[in-house]
């Protein structure tokens, strides 16, 4: 495989949800492939691979010059490490060339083991700032898969970084941030973070009026149509992006085919041809096409829906792309040396990486006609049905010898058959298969504190003096002083922080000035922006911790509490218990579903300034209230979570995290004090996943 460095172009990633998919990609010009193994991805929907189907993979690609990445790129539960770890040893043992990793718990034992094999951050991160690639840089990533959501000038300030970047240019746009979608968890028990979304977002959901009532129950304000930055990819490559990811491990190789044959012409600088694009277009689209997040453009144009009209245009093109990729296609270039001489003939053919001799029969005496030059080189270049070209071809004829065309024909056949021979062995990764890094030394457990974490100060009052409280980031400094004089206040570093990372550093020294003494940070570029203004960084939810060894990741880099996934259940909780650091759980509020940057009332031309009390209602009638929260919108449950009255049930965790947003001073006060008397709940709640869990 090239090294990106190398490359002439930019690398284009294809999707690999199948075999089928994997042969599309790779005849139709594919620089690398994305695929799955059987367990642990983010498609378990597609085909994916088993260790059988992935070693003949690797071999097809590694003999075409395709690089081939693994995706690892779910959450992993404490007593799925080891498997996960076995999946990526298995990788390594046939030369995989790099891990999409989202879980840091499987990273850092990964670059402990294999320090030789590249990680690749998942988008599942939630990576979007240049701190957020930094951190990730130093952690032992080589690439980052930057989020979707991020505009022309937030990719180039996250480039030059010395770490790959890595951006989705084609396919289907989740409404939320990957990696922070807990909507089809919560409502079916099908966890995106781990591989099994249902896709709750393409059902139809209103955007309410002011009156809180649906504007209409036909939109789809959660839907957003595909992705297509074909317009952009040169300005991508001046910006230094090193991979242009096309979206669709579960779709057909057809798109696979027209996606892949797009993108690489429009990687090597050239222009696509309108009847490539009229293919890709036609394919798979949802109502069209989008580029609203690369051009800072978002609103309702950015919402569509797979139309009837959509799926009827596929058809008329399958055909002409399955032609793209039913025969071989020559990519690999080699060197031919052709010498007659003596009582021996030899072919000598290279790729830069292997030599490969052949000898066959000598040659005869010259009767009538000479063996010219000319005619060995027309037929060594005859490499069809082979991934071979042939670049450069120098033949030395004994003038005073011939031989018949068939002799040299076997000779080619020969030398390129055991040179893909060559070129399909596996070349392993070197691994530690028996190291496992040692956990950091356990806490002790302490009495469980509540921490409340407020949308807005004026929830606070005097019934919350003496416990520690998490203002927004907005906050002016005379709010965070005066709440100082009676509480412990953190500032909350909200989990989108698209293009204002400098406002952010600069809130967070003025909120310290003030009182604040610690931050909670729920996103991988949140860490270091509390690290560098001195406040002690609390991991929240969107860290998406599920394992002992994510836990210890963050301690070793800065983290000083941490807030355990919301995916997992208690008995699970119990078992990554005493952490090597304090730890909590979210125990009440209605809890963030999507973090969108796209707010769904857009969808229907509704402002969102203030969404408070307007937010979404389903096709079943259910209300999910809107608040937008640091340039972004958070669409939260129906119903609070709530545990107060079940206090016997709650794993021993360091801290109770009570998540305020609707809810007004007196209502928070009533919550606190229900929590800590035992207080019964209100009418509609839900009791989240902590019971039945997520698959």
């Amino acid at each position: 495989m090239s090294h990106p460095a190398t490359r002439p172009f930019p690398e284009v990633l294809a999707p690999a949800g199948s075999p089928e998919c994997l042969t599309a990609a790779v005849r139709c010009g594919a620089a690398a492939v994305y695929l799955g193994a059987d367990s642990f991805n983010a498609r378990r929907g597609a085909h994916n691979f088993t260790a059988t189907e992935l070693s003949e993979a690797v071999a097809y690609c590694h003999a075409r010059g395709v690089a081939v990445h693994l995706t690892l790129n779910t959450l992993i539960r404490q007593e799925e490490l080891e498997a996960a770890m076995d999946t990526a040893f298995m990788a390594a043992s046939l030369g995989i060339d790099a891990l999409i990793v989202q879980d840091v718990g499987l990273a850092r034992p990964l670059r402990a083991a294999m320090p030789d094999m590249p990680l690749h951050a998942s988008t599942q991160l939630s990576c979007h700032t240049p701190a957020g690639v930094a951190f990730l840089r130093d952690a032992g990533f080589s690439r980052v898969v930057l989020a979707r959501e991020m505009t022309r000038e937030e990719i180039a300030a996250c480039a030059g970084l010395g770490v790959e970047l890595e951006v989705f240019v084609h396919g289907a746009l989740c409404m939320s941030v990957s990696g922070q979608c807990y909507f089809s968890a919560m409502l079916g028990g099908r966890s995106g973070n781990r591989g099994a979304c249902a896709q709750t977002c393409r059902l139809p959901f209103s955007a309410n009026k002011g009156d809180g009532r649906p504007a209409s129950p036909e939109q789809a304000a959660l839907s957003l149509k595909d992705n297509c930055l074909v317009d952009y990819v040169r300005e991508l490559t001046a910006l230094g992006v090193a991979s242009f990811k096309i979206e669709g491990r579960m779709k057909r190789p057809e798109y696979v085919a027209a996606a892949t044959t797009v993108y690489t012409a429009a990687a090597r600088g050239e222009t696509p041809s309108p009847e490539a694009m009229e293919q890709l277009g036609r394919v798979f689209s949802r109502s069209g096409f989008t580029d609203g997040y690369y051009t800072d453009r978002r609103g309702a144009g950015m919402f569509g829906v797979r139309r009837h009209e959509d799926v009827t245009a596929a058809a008329g093109v399958l055909k002409d792309l399955a032609r793209l990729y039913d025969k071989e296609q020559p990519r690999v270039p080699v060197d031919m040396d052709f010498c007659l001489e003596g009582t021996e003939s030899r072919l000598t053919v290279s790729d830069g990486d292997h030599d490969v001799t052949v000898t066959g029969k000598g040659g005869e005496a010259v009767q009538s006609r000479p063996l010219e030059p000319a005619r060995v080189e027309e037929q060594l270049r005859k490499t069809g049905g082979t991934p071979f070209l042939a670049d450069s071809v120098v033949c030395a004829i004994d003038p005073e010898l011939t031989l018949p065309l068939s002799a040299v024909n076997a000779l080619r056949r020969e030398a390129l058959e055991r040179l893909l021979a060559l070129r399909r062995a596996p070349r392993p990764v070197s691994c530690r298969r028996e190291h496992r890094p040692a956990d950091l030394p356990p806490v002790a457990p302490s009495s469980p504190c509540y921490l409340l974490r407020l949308a807005t100060a004026s929830q606070w009052s005097q019934v919350l003096a003496g416990t520690a409280v998490v203002l927004p980031l907005d906050t002016d400094a005379a709010t965070i002083t005066a709440i100082a004089a009676h509480s412990p206040v953190g500032i909350e570093i909200p989990r989108g922080m698209f293009g204002r990372e400098e406002a952010i550093r600069e809130a967070l020294s003025r909120a310290k000035a003030a009182g604040a003494v610690f931050a909670l940070c729920g996103n991988v570029g949140a860490l270091p922006l509390a690290t560098l203004a001195g406040l002690p960084a609390v991991g929240g939810f969107g860290l998406n911790l599920t394992n002992r060894e994510a836990v210890s990741f963050y301690a070793e880099h800065g983290l000083a509490a941490a807030t355990l996934s919301m995916e997992l259940t208690f008995p699970q909780i119990r078992g990554l218990l005493p952490a090597p650091l304090p730890t909590g759980l979210l125990l009440y509020g209605h809890q963030p579903l999507m973090l969108t940057r796209n707010c769904p009332r857009r969808c229907a031309g509704a402002s969102c300034k203030d969404c408070t009390g307007q937010g979404l209602t389903d096709r079943t009638g259910t209300a999910f209230p809107v608040m937008c929260v640091g340039g972004c919108s958070e669409v939260l449950n129906s119903v609070p979570l709530y545990w107060g009255d079940k206090p016997e049930d709650i794993p021993s965790v360091d801290f109770h995290l009570l998540h305020f947003t609707t809810e007004p001073a007196q209502q928070v006060a009533a919550v606190l004090t229900a929590y800590r008397q035992g207080g019964k709940p209100p009418a509609a709640i839900t009791r989240g996943l902590y019971r039945r869990g997520v698959e």
